[in-house]
C-alpha cells in the first residue's frame, strides 16, 4: 500500500515509518530538508520537499497515496493553525483512510479513561479536541477516518521519557509535585505498529487510544531510573507554581493523574510487548545512549 506521512523524521512518525517499512508498505514522507530528503530516499522511502503551511507543496503526492497518516508536530504558536491546514488538506486528497495523531491529554485528569470517555483537555492541547471532531466528521463513504492518542511515548533518545534519562545522568532530576500522578505511557514501537496495523485494518475507524496499561506514578518512574543510573543522581521536586513559571501550561499537562485504557486498539489484535518504564529501565538507557552515538 502506499501511504503519505508527515512527521517521518519525528519522535512518532519516525516510529510509524519503521513499522510501516517492516510491513512492506510503500512510504511517501513530507520532509523540509535535503539531510532528510537524502536518508530517507536512501532506505526506500519517497521523499516530498514541503512545509505543512504550503498545501500546494505536498497535496498532489498525497493524492496519489491510498491512505494518509499525519504525525508531524509543530512546537510553535503557529502549530495548531498549521494542524487545522495539514487535516483540511489530506482529508481532502486522502483516498481510503485518514489518521491523525492527537494525544491521552485531551482527557485530563482521568481514572480508567476509554475511547468513549468525555474529553477534559488540559491548556496545552485545549485546541486539540476540535481538531480531532473534524478529523472524525470528515468520514465518507470512501474515506475511513482515525484518531490515535497515544500516551507519553517512551524508547529511543527523544521524548518526555528520555528527557528523564539524561537529567538523571547529568546528575539531577526535577519532579514537578509529589511525584504520585500516573502517566499513560507507550513504547514507541509499539505505538508505531498501532498505526500499521490501522492502517491495514479495512474495518477500522474512530478513536483508539495507545498505552501500555503500565499504571506507572511518576515517582515509581523517577525511582527506577535513579537506582539504574550509574551515578546517582539528586532529585528535587518541583511546586507546580514554580514548574508554571517556566514551562507555562506544559507543566499542567505533565502534572496530569491519568490511567487510560486501550480497549479499542486491543480488540483488534494490538498487543504492546512492553508494558512498563521502571521495568524495563536499563534496556531504555542502553537504547536511549544508542540513540544519542547515532545522533
Amino acid at each position: 500500500m502506499r501511504i503519505f506521512l508527515t512527521g517521518a523524521t519525528g519522535y512518532i512518525g519516525s516510529a510509524v515509518l519503521e513499522s510501516l517499512m517492516r510491513a512492506g508498505h510503500h512510504v511517501t514522507a513530507l520532509v523540509r530538508g535535503a539531510e532528510a530528503t537524502a536518508r530517507l530516499r536512501a532506505r526506500g522511502v519517497t521523499p516530498v520537499v514541503g512545509d505543512l503551511a504550503e498545501p500546494a507543496t505536498y497535496r498532489g503526492a498525497a493524492s496519489l497515496c491510498e491512505g494518509a497518516i499525519h504525525a508531524a508536530s509543530e512546537s510553535s504558536a503557529r502549530g495548531p493553525e498549521l494542524d487545522r491546514l495539514a487535516i483540511e488538506t489530506l482529508l481532502t486528497h486522502a483516498k481510503a483512510f485518514f489518521i491523525y495523531t492527537s494525544g491521552v491529554w485531551v482527557l485530563g485528569n482521568s481514572k480508567e479513561a476509554t475511547e468513549e470517555s468525555a474529553v477534559n483537555p488540559a491548556e496545552h492541547v485545549c485546541w486539540r479536541p476540535p481538531h480531532e471532531q473534524m478529523v472524525l466528521d470528515g468520514a465518507t463513504n470512501g474515506l475511513r477516518t482515525l484518531v490515535v492518542r497515544p500516551g507519553i511515548v517512551y524508547g529511543g533518545s527523544r521524548g518526555i521519557v528520555a528527557d528523564l534519562l539524561k537529567d538523571a545522568a547529568n546528575g539531577l532530576v526535577r519532579v514537578i509535585g509529589p511525584g504520585d500522578n500516573h502517566w499513560a505511557l507507550v513504547y514507541d514501537r509499539d505505538l508505531g505498529e498501532l498505526y500499521s496495523r490501522l492502517a491495514s485494518e479495512p474495518d477500522a475507524s474512530g478513536i483508539f487510544h495507545a498505552t501500555d496499561h503500565g499504571d506507572e506514578t511518576v515517582g515509581e518512574i523517577v525511582e527506577a531510573v535513579v537506582a539504574a543510573s550509574t551515578t546517582r543522581p539528586a532529585v528535587r521536586h518541583v511546586p507546580i507554581e514554580e514548574a508554571r513559571k517556566k514551562l507555562k501550561s506544559y507543566a499542567d499537562a505533565l502534572n496530569l493523574d491519568q490511567i487510560v485504557r486501550s480497549h479499542r486498539a486491543r480488540a483488534l489484535g494490538w498487543a504492546p510487548s512492553l508494558h512498563s518504564v521502571s521495568g524495563n529501565v536499563r534496556r531504555l538507557i542502553e537504547e536511549f545512549r544508542r540513540g544519542k552515538e547515532a545522533a
